[in-house]
């Protein structure tokens, strides 16, 4: 979920992609992401991420021109992309969303950034974001998303919705008939996170609630410590607003659970061990 200071009208933030001021440098960067993180991600991610790439044509060649890969997103689901220049304030990004529009940052990062950026760049919110877009059920989801955030700003529950955007949209994994599956933009784009969400032995995976979830803090500077699991790729959950303003509410007697912590209720589908982030812990001590 985006956040930063300024107006709350998505106008303000709309700018042109500028295809064309991309240099060969830039497109050069995005073959190495995209290469290599479609090679890394077979047997990982949900196939319908992979269709999706096919189906948008984000391929290897270097930087999907907006304006070619909306042209079949809006047939496929109603949704386009637009280009925004960086984070974008939460208001905003929630009335894009309702939309059915996704913003995407425009730039891309530097050759000795190809690991690791803080902000999120085109090629996580492009090939991360887009190909499940393609996904009716995925798009409607999103869209709900948007709704459910600018009701959510009124009663007070935004950190609710990040919380479940977080382990959704960024963080998800998913039962499917071929095993477990990601479906979290923030792995999918992050070729350390794919392997470390679905091989380590360190974090929970834990079946979805969506109380549980929003209950959840989670880590905004490392691997997660806990996954949570929907129970196949068209398992979004729902976000009735007769069903979320009540839970919200009730939310607000309990206390926030911490991102490693098991509770007692928990559909524990795989226990971690901890182990890398007490490694971690230990080392900085």
């Amino acid at each position: 979920m985006n956040s930063a200071i300024g107006s709350d009208d998505p106008r303000d933030y709309l700018v042109d992609q500028n295809f064309e001021n991309y240099t060969g440098t830039d497109h050069g960067t995005w073959r190495t992401l995209a290469s290599r993180q479609r090679e890394i991600l077979k047997g990982r991610i949900a196939d319908q991420f992979l269709e999706g790439l096919d189906r948008l044509g984000i391929g290897e060649e270097g930087i999907p021109d907006f304006r070619v890969m909306n042209q079949r997103l809006k047939a496929a689901t109603g949704w386009e992309v637009v280009a925004v220049p960086g984070l974008i304030p939460d208001l905003a990004f929630f009335r894009l969303l309702a939309d059915r529009k996704f913003p995407a940052g425009f730039w891309i990062r530097k050759p000795e950034q190809i690991d690791y950026i803080e902000e999120p760049d085109i090629f996580h919110d492009v090939f991360g974001h887009v190909p499940l877009i393609m996904q009716p059920i995925y798009a409607d989801y999103l869209e709900a998303y948007g709704k459910a955030g600018l009701v959510a700003a009124e009663h007070g529950a935004l950190k609710r919705l990040a919380r479940l955007y977080w382990y959704t949209v960024e963080f998800g994994l998913a039962q499917t008939p071929q095993g477990l599956r990601i479906v979290g933009a923030g792995i999918a784009s992050s070729p350390s996170e794919t392997i470390f969400s679905l091989e380590s032995t360190s974090p929970n995976r834990i079946g979805f609630d969506l109380g549980r979830v929003m209950r959840t803090l989670y880590r905004i500077d490392d691997f997660q410590e806990t996954y949570f699991v929907l129970d196949g790729i068209e398992s979004w959950p729902s976000l009735d607003l007769d069903r979320l303003i009540p839970l919200w509410r009730e939310l607000e007697a309990q206390e926030d659970i911490k991102p490693g912590d098991l509770q007692p209720e928990d559909r524990i589908i795989s226990r971690g061990d901890g182990l890398y982030h007490s490694g971690k812990s230990k080392s900085a001590a």
